[in-house]
Order: C-alpha cells, then sequence, then structure tokens
C-alpha cells in the first residue's frame, strides 16, 4: 500500500511534534517536586519516564514511516520517449 503525499506529510508531521512537546514535558517533569524525595527519583518519574520514552520511541517510528511513504508516493522519473515533444519513438526493425 502507497500512501498519498498528504498522509506521509501529515506522519512527518506528527513525527516532528512528538519531539516538539515530549522533551519539553519531559523537563517539567524533572523538575516537578513530586519527581524526588531524598535526592532518590520517584515513581511518579519513573513512570512519566517511561511514557515520554515510549511516545517518542512511537513518534520517531512515525515520522520515519512517514519519510518513507513520501518518497514512496514521488512521481516515477519518466523515460526520454516520454519526454520527447515528437511523440514515442516507433519500434526498429
Amino acid at each position: 500500500m502507497v500512501l498519498s503525499r498528504r498522509w506521509s506529510a501529515f506522519l512527518v508531521l506528527v513525527g516532528v511534534w512528538t519531539w516538539l512537546i515530549w522533551p519539553r514535558f519531559g523537563l517539567a517533569i524533572y523538575r516537578d517536586d513530586r519527581s524526588f524525595t531524598g535526592g532518590s527519583p520517584t515513581s511518579f518519574l519513573w513512570v512519566h519516564a517511561l511514557l515520554i520514552t515510549a511516545s517518542l520511541v512511537i513518534g520517531t517510528t512515525v515520522g520515519v514511516l512517514g519519510v518513507r511513504a513520501w518518497r514512496a508516493a514521488a512521481p516515477a522519473p519518466r523515460r526520454a520517449e516520454e519526454n520527447a515533444a515528437v511523440g514515442p519513438v516507433p519500434p526498429k526493425d
């Protein structure tokens, strides 16, 4: 199955969006008072770190699939005969 270029662009944008949002969220979680107790990470931090990591992996995968789909949906290169203004070349005997 080949996706349209519009859907491919959407997948790439989802991948980019993921990498714009989740690292900032991770920084906010790291700075949250509930992330550490006595210098040790809490389950609050570990759970969010797992969610952020999973989201980044999924976002990366979706973005890569979008790039691959974009390339697959590219128009095929045209042959020289098709580009000629005269029309198709007759077969040689």
